[in-house]
């Protein structure tokens, strides 16, 4: 069993690493593995079979994605808690691929990710709009706006500072002692190219 922190960001530096993020379940089990917990858990969570999960969580150990922290007892069973090893994920230049093929998967495990985001964003929508309509106040917050990027060079320096910033922030606030009265809050961003009219069906 791992006492190791989680790390902020980890460097994918081989290809089986970098299809595992590219797999949508098992980007998505990762989210969920920011804390400790069961494959039992992350199933529920999900919407899916337990056995599944755990299928997808050994395939994420044996890469060095998520590592075992910790049993837990729970009735007559002994329930193994996992955690991702990273809050992020950067992959490496040094994968072994041709500039052109390294830069496709990073913007197709993007991508990917983006898909992921938005479904879970979804579903935390619906169910806050329940609990909105029995009367109970959900604070919540958004912002969507648009910016120009010239060039390659000009995209990677604007993600780099974005990421930079919005880390800075969360670390401010996760970092703070929780209170009795704390609300847990997610915090999900995202930047990406408009899609253009030629992406359309529309005439």
């Amino acid at each position: 069993m791992s006492n190791e922190s989680i790390q902020e960001t980890y460097r994918v530096e081989s290809l089986d690493q970098a299809a595992a993020l590219l797999n949508p379940l098992r980007g998505e089990i990762l989210t969920r593995l920011q804390d400790p917990a069961s494959a039992a858990e992350v199933a529920r969570e999900l919407g899916e079979a337990p056995q599944r999960i755990n299928y997808h969580l050994k395939a994420l150990e044996k890469v060095g994605l998520v590592q075992r922290v910790k049993n837990r007892r729970v009735k007559n069973l002994v329930e193994v808690l996992y955690r991702s090893v990273a809050r992020s994920f950067l992959l490496a230049d040094t994968l072994g691929m041709s500039p052109q093929s390294l830069q496709r998967l990073k913007d197709q495990s993007s991508l990917a990710h983006l898909i992921r985001i938005a479904e879970s964003v979804k579903t935390d929508a619906v169910r806050l709009m329940e609990r909105s309509d029995a009367d109970e106040k959900i604070p919540s917050a958004t912002l969507q706006t648009e910016i120009s990027l010239h060039n390659e060079e000009e995209r990677q320096s604007f993600v780099e500072e974005y990421v930079e910033l919005v880390q800075q922030l969360a670390a401010k606030y996760r970092g703070k002692a929780p209170r009795e009265e704390s609300a847990s809050y997610r915090l999900t961003l995202a930047v990406y190219p408009q899609p253009g009219k030629d992406d359309s069906n529309e005439p």
